[in-house]
């Protein structure tokens, strides 16, 4: 049995053994967080409404369920989109891949409500097959939906969607997307590893 004095010892050296590894640290600014946790690739999100197409860009996203899929997304009240995805309650996610990095960047400094973003980027909308938004043509995939959830819409601007069709493109064996982390920053999607896992 060990002594009270020696496990009194060994937990102290323990203890300075720990403190001499703590990995140096510094506080960070909660309003960068999210750049830490950002979930997935930038999208694209288009709209079709009574003035037309409109398209945003957007990376507050997130999977909630596997099938059907739902698709947890924020789109901020102060967005020309948030009337129009609010009244007719469907959307397309069209997903680009870093090629397309500069025209997504573009897509978000500028409103729908006052230019054609499809003709001044230079995106392509393409009739879809369930919704009246329409699918972006230079998109590796694009994500026909259906606003399937609207409770928490007024306190979070958060649409729960329903992905009702889906598209990619064949030829785009390795697609890079991009991730948003904040202040003009993105990181592209690299080398894929898999390993041995249950998880699906």
């Amino acid at each position: 049995m060990m002594s009270g004095s020696f496990a009194a010892q060994t937990a102290a050296g323990f203890t300075l053994q720990a403190r001499r590894a703590v990995v140096p640290r510094r506080s960070y600014p909660l309003s960068k967080v999210y750049g830490l946790l950002e979930p997935g690739p930038v999208v694209l999100i288009t709209t079709a409404g009574k003035r037309g197409a409109n398209v945003m860009t957007q990376s507050w996203h997130t999977m909630l369920e596997f099938e059907p899929p739902l698709v947890a997304c924020v789109v901020s009240n102060r967005n020309f989109t948030f009337d129009t995805l609010k009244a007719t309650r469907e959307c397309v996610i069209g997903i680009p891949t870093v090629e397309m990095a500069k025209k997504v960047v573009a897509c978000g400094n500028c409103s729908g409500s006052k230019v054609d973003k499809f003709e001044s980027i230079g995106l392509t909308p393409v009739p879809a097959a369930s919704v009246r938004a329409p699918l972006i043509a230079e998109c590796y995939a694009n994500l026909e939906c259906k606003v399937a959830d609207t409770r928490e819409v007024n306190r979070y601007c958060l649409f729960v969607l329903e992905v009702v069709k889906a598209w990619i493109d064949p030829a785009r064996k390795r697609p890079r997307t991009i991730h948003h982390m904040g202040s003009g920053k993105f990181m592209v999607a690299g080398r894929i590893i898999k390993l041995a896992s249950r998880m699906k």
